[in-house]
């Protein structure tokens, strides 16, 4: 798909997902820049997922408002919706991620729970 300067489009950038304008079309690349956030940033070693024992923990921001950056042409999706105020869609992007996280926590403990209790049945006896 041909892009154009002006376009609003959604990147995933990293691990972050944001709503752009495109500024240039370097054929295979496009120049955005940062509008809105949709997915936060992941954060922690991405390269050892799940791990809090890492030499560095990353904590990881959104982007920031007008911020440019390279893309590959073919990674993003046009976007049509309305453009919302960036602190605000950080805000949202935020929760949701933290929300998620908390969700995962109790779901982590819960199945520790069960593990413990079909550990203690197979192996305590």
């Amino acid at each position: 798909m041909m892009w154009n300067p002006g376009d609003i489009v959604r990147v995933t950038q990293k691990t972050g997902e944001y709503i752009t304008e495109v500024l240039e079309n370097h054929d295979s690349k496009l120049l955005v820049k940062v509008l809105a956030v949709t997915k936060f940033p992941t954060q922690g070693d991405l390269h050892t997922s799940f791990e809090v024992d890492v030499p560095l923990f990353h904590q990881r921001p959104a982007l920031s408002y007008q911020e440019k950056f390279m893309c590959p042409s073919n990674a993003v999706m046009r976007y049509s919706g309305a453009i919302p105020d960036y602190k605000e869609s950080v805000r949202i992007a935020m929760e949701r991620e933290m929300e998620k996280l908390k969700k995962m926590s109790l779901w982590a403990q819960r199945c520790l729970v069960e593990l413990e209790a079909m550990h203690k049945e197979t192996f305590t006896k």
